[in-house]
């Protein structure tokens, strides 16, 4: 026989949802919804306005209960503890959730002091081409800046999963670009990215998941 190492078995993917159902009121929005995502990968949410794109992030986020299905994280039951969950993923949806009230570095400070990773907030504003608007208030941006503002939490986070709805919004050519090389960093890492979206993203090699 040969002396060659025992071979180990795979690691289960990082998200796998099966059979996932979910209601909005009391419509049935989405059934039988099956999707399967890699440490590295990245899934694209398309579908037209009103198929309920959100309402699937929200659930994988665990900020909807599912109607069915399964919902697994390295093959264990995403959701029986939603607490740690919410530790697994950065969620960013529809609204910048930037304080007025604080300058720019002073949001992305109080996050971090709050603990969403520890990372650097210069480099955070950097990677959104933010550095030379530190220390204006919040206040003063346009929305495409609060947008990118919004986004520099990404950076500051250390979270494997990263759900996001409709990242580009308000976002010109050259920020779009930005985003796309913060996005590639974090799968770089092992990371993995969900994205609902109408509009094409720069993630090479993403999966497409169509809801009609």
């Amino acid at each position: 026989m040969g002396s060659g190492a025992i071979p180990q078995p795979a690691e289960p993917p990082l998200l796998v949802g099966a059979g996932l159902a979910a209601f909005r009121g009391e419509r049935l929005v989405f059934r039988d919804v099956a999707l399967s995502l890699e440490a590295g990968g990245a899934l694209l949410l398309v579908g037209p306005n009103g198929s309920c794109k959100s309402t699937l992030l929200r659930l994988l986020a665990g900020l909807v209960r599912p109607a069915a299905g399964t919902l697994l994280w390295r093959g264990e039951d995403a959701l029986a503890d939603l607490a740690g969950h919410a530790t697994r993923l950065a969620y960013l949806g529809h609204q910048d959730a930037v304080k007025p009230g604080l300058g720019v570095a002073e949001n992305l400070r109080s996050l971090a002091q709050a603990g969403a990773g520890g990372r650097d907030v210069g480099a955070a504003l950097a990677a959104l081409g933010l550095g030379r608007l530190a220390s204006l208030p919040a206040r003063m941006l346009s929305a495409g800046q609060r947008r990118r503002l919004a986004l520099a939490r990404l950076a500051l986070s250390a979270a494997p999963l990263w759900l996001l709805d409709e990242p580009t919004l308000g976002l010109d050519d050259a920020s779009v670009a930005l985003l796309g090389t913060l996005l590639a960093r974090h799968r770089e890492r092992g990371g993995a990215v969900v994205a609902a979206t109408h509009l094409a993203l720069p993630l090479a090699g993403a999966a497409t998941l169509a809801l009609a």
